[in-house]
């Protein structure tokens, strides 16, 4: 009687276009919470040597920025190299 395929009906069109914006939604808030995760780990790898620096030990950094000590020791070593080949 109706020759109409589901595809052609306004439900599923507008369904469709739902989910596609629902998952056009989610896409922006991972890249969002990603960012803003990278910009953390970037703060605390500036932090680290400023904190050394001031004399502040590798176990307190390592405390403050909710790290572990060998990760601080790790950006410790890293900077250390960035900083011996820039000069």
């Amino acid at each position: 009687m109706f020759e109409i395929t589901l595809q052609e009906t306004r439900v599923y069109r507008e369904a469709k276009e739902e989910g596609r914006q629902e998952g056009i939604k989610q896409a922006l808030e991972e890249i969002r919470e990603k960012g803003l995760q990278q910009g953390r780990e970037e703060v605390k790898r500036e932090l680290i040597p400023r904190c050394l620096a001031y004399g502040i030990s590798i176990e307190e950094v390592a405390r403050i920025l909710n790290l572990t000590i060998e990760q601080v020791e790790e950006i410790r070593l890293a900077s250390e190299q960035e900083s011996s080949t820039s000069t």
